[in-house]
């Protein structure tokens, strides 16, 4: 009989809901006597507030700084050495430092008349010169985001190491600069918060679409100068996350004042409008990276300056320096050389706060150190791939701890590499090049490899110092009295899967029908204390925590089991759902009938826990897992156009014991979706006053199902030591490395001509300029 448990194919418990209509967003929430709310937002990057107008016909409806009292500001901080702290006011005062930053909240209610209220609001500012650019920003003179810093830069990371030597011994030396394009999120579902107050209770309730319930209920505290016990947050269905949603919003601190000051419930949605220009906040980086290598393509040794910009705040619970401060240690990825130096910045900036996006700081440094790998190939006029199967950390290596102690778990790197090139059928590739295609396009082919920590936990954090530090994730289970389970988590899902995976941890245990299993999540009310779902953690900590509940109550089980099966304790084992002695055996569902009915069966030495259960879990080791993976794509470049079709995608991935393979596959298809998207259509542009120049779907392009192809997935699976199934962390992963190979693809196509793209996305008109360029110095040289 096919397993139902860890490694099935199951469909998606939770879909029969959402395909149907069913699920319950924010949006979706109606409480009686509810009110809109819609914020009034700076229209400029940067100025002072020299006055706040507000009609007295609507002075009750409408809230400033100046009316929030008690309310303390967002702080976020970090024990990095160096680090700047800066208070995110929950509404600006005294100076505006991002275009769509809060300046006044409006309550009606419609959210047609919130808004026309927000029209009638007034507000006078001195504009200032703004911060645009982030490598401009460091410079002697340069306008500040905070004057009291007395610069702009919130942190420097350093990874030192003096590189004279190897830059004496290299045969060959490549430097390239790089740049990532500032993006937006774009989850389906946009931010949205409800806010009421529990009278009875006591209690104030946010309902708000969010990947951290209890940070948020921490954060909301701690800003509202409430008890814990006095807030309750509900995450109810999330649209998608991928890190936007991972943060304490000031949006949340508003409503949640603003509701017990009113007596109503309040509610906020966030259209895509505040969400394009508000909140363009992830992945814009800058690199200056080096190579040094032998003769025949071995590293010596990576140089590194990075630059990344963490605009206006530092957001909570992460910081500003999530991107920057990371850089400098995952740069040196799946490879093994012996010398690393990387100055890693952060800069504020006059744009919106950065924010966790899927793969956090690895899609930049894969493409700048993949597309760098490259160009060292063509230095040395070695097919790319060879040159990656010098430089892999070998699996005869593993457990391996690189050059910047980051321990890889398990895993072989360069067999990984071996299929991916197989199965996109690369010497083919290069005989169809040699032949030329009959369009007058020119085909490339490229790969790149990633590799993330993911799970990774209190080690880890607790260096960083920031307001959340994991520790033992946590999971109740609870047997009920007709044989069903009921389990809880502190993770919270945002299109994972988890109602189906965390059913099957506990299938493979206990033996439970799917059926008969509940997931509760998203509710800090019911669920443990955690820091919710980020950093491809969910599987590892909360399956681990899961499983350790379930065994802690199969073990319960067993000695109920032992009495009504009139046998020793060692003598009954679990099966399928059953408690099997050596004569007969008996249902689960027996032993919750003895224990919640007919405790006069019950043995007098009973556990009085009875069949409930919370159970803790932490990892053998919590630095994280390493899962990696090899995407190769073959393009089809228009030099005319600057067109490119993408012809095969491959993607062969390591995230060790799958649990549900086929939702895996999922994360990987969207990932790569998204990942086509940072390499080629995503760029939210800022003119010089620091304004975003894209507000709709139109100026701020996004791939759909015609521009994405068929995505050919092939799985590796190399157990973790650590983990209690053998699982990694696999949801980040397939938005890492596309922009790298699709970018090494069409400079491959293109290489004859000296043409070589450094920038993301890559445009038809980059690709044409890039073309123009290369002819103009052909043109000049001959």
């Amino acid at each position: 009989m096919a397993t139902l448990g860890v490694g099935a194919r199951l469909p998606r418990k939770e879909d029969d809901r959402f395909l149907r209509g069913r699920g319950e967003f924010v949006g979706d929430i109606k409480l009686p006597g509810m009110q809109e709310v819609a914020f009034v937002r700076s229209p400029i990057a940067h100025g002072r507030i020299r006055a706040i107008t507000i009609p007295d016909a609507i002075r009750s409806q409408v809230f400033v700084a100046a009316d929030l009292t008690g309310v303390e500001p967002i702080r976020c901080y970090t024990a990095l050495a160096g680090f700047k702290r800066s208070d995110q006011p929950v509404l600006a005062a005294g100076k505006v430092r991002h275009v769509g930053e809060l300046v006044a909240m409006c309550v009606a209610p419609t959210r047609a008349e919130a808004e026309d209220l927000a029209q009638q609001v007034v507000v006078e500012l001195d504009e200032l010169p703004a911060v645009h650019d982030m490598l401009a920003a460091s410079n002697p003179g340069s306008a500040l985001v905070h004057e009291e810093w007395g610069d702009n830069i919130v942190l420097t990371t350093l990874v030192d190491e003096d590189m004279a030597d190897v830059r004496r011994r290299a045969a060959v030396t490549v430097t390239r600069e790089l740049r990532t394009a500032r993006q937006a999120m774009c989850p389906i579902e946009g931010r949205g918060v409800v806010a009421t107050w529990d009278t009875r209770k006591g209690q104030l309730v946010v309902y708000s679409s969010t990947q951290q319930p209890h940070i948020v209920r921490t954060g909301i505290a701690e800003c509202l100068g409430l008890d814990h016990a006095a807030v309750r947050v509900v995450a109810p269905d999330v649209g998608g996350g991928f890190g936007y949603k991972g943060i304490l919003l000031p949006e949340e601190i508003c409503l949640g004042w603003a509701t017990r000051r009113l007596g109503v419930p309040l509610r906020w949605l966030e259209d895509r409008r505040e969400h394009l220009t508000a909140s363009a906040n992830c992945r814009e980086h800058h690199y200056v990276l080096t190579a040094y290598a032998d003769r025949d393509g071995k590293l010596l040794g990576l140089d590194c300056e990075a630059t990344v910009d963490a605009g206006a705040y530092s957001s909570y619970p992460f910081s500003a320096c999530l991107e920057g401060a990371q850089v400098a240690s995952i740069l040196p990825g799946v490879y093994d050389f012996p010398h690393y130096r990387c100055r890693a910045v952060s800069v504020a900036s006059n744009k919106p706060p950065i924010l966790p996006y899927r793969g956090v700081a690895r899609t930049g440094v894969c493409f700048a150190l993949e597309l760098v790998l490259d160009a060292l190939a063509r230095e040395l006029e070695i097919e790319p791939m060879a040159l990656r199967l010098k430089n892999l950390v070998q699996p005869d290596q593993m457990p391996f701890t690189n050059i910047t102690q980051k321990y890889f778990d398990s895993g072989d790197y360069p067999e990984c590499l071996k299929q991916a090139m197989s199965a996109i059928k690369l010497g083919e590739v290069r005989a169809r090049q040699r032949a030329g295609e009959p369009d007058g396009r020119r085909i490339g082919v490229g790969c790149a490899m990633y590799c993330e920590q993911a799970g990774h936990g209190t080690s880890v954090y607790s260096g960083w110092g920031i307001p959340m530090v994991p520790g033992h994730e946590q999971a109740v289970a609870r047997l009920t009295p007709d044989g069903g389970l009921e389990l809880r988590i502190g993770a919270h899902s945002h299109g994972q899967g988890m109602e189906t995976t965390m059913s099957q941890v506990a299938h493979e245990i206990l033996g439970v029908a799917h059926d008969k299993i509940r997931l509760v999540h998203g509710d800090t009310e019911y669920t443990p204390y955690s820091t919710g779902t980020w950093g491809s953690r969910s599987m590892i900590w909360s399956g681990g925590a899961v499983a350790a509940a379930c065994e802690q109550l199969a073990e319960r089980a067993r000695k109920i089991a032992a009495k009504l099966l009139q046998c020793r304790v060692e003598e009954v084992t679990m099966s399928g759902g059953e408690l099997v002695g050596p004569a007969s055996r008996i249902p689960l569902a027996d032993i919750a009938l003895a224990w919640y009915r007919r405790p006069q069966d019950l043995p007098p030495d009973v556990d009085a826990g009875g069949l409930e259960v919370t159970a803790g879990y932490r990892p053998l080791r919590d630095t994280g897992t390493f899962s990696y993976a090899t995407h190769a794509a073959l393009v089809a470049v228009d030099p005319d156009t600057g067109e490119v079709e993408i012809l095969d995608y491959v993607v062969v991935e390591d995230g060790g014991v799958l649990v549900n393979p086929m939702i895996v596959d999922g994360q990987i298809f969207g990932g790569t979706a998204q990942g086509i998207g940072t390499a080629f259509y995503e760029e939210m542009r800022f003119d010089e006053q620091g304004q975003p120049l894209g507000s709709t779907l139109s100026d701020y392009l996004l791939p759909g199902p015609a521009e994405v192809p068929p995505i050919r997935i092939l799985h590796m699976e190399t157990p973790s030591p650590l983990t209690r199934f053998g699982q990694k962390g696999i949801g980040e992963g397939g938005a890492i490395p596309p922009p790298a190979a699709l970018t090494n693809a069409i400079n491959d196509a293109l290489k004859d001509w000296g043409v070589e793209l450094l920038s993301s996305p890559v445009t038809p008109r980059r690709i044409v300029e890039a073309i123009e360029a290369a002819r103009a110095r052909s043109g000049a040289a001959a």
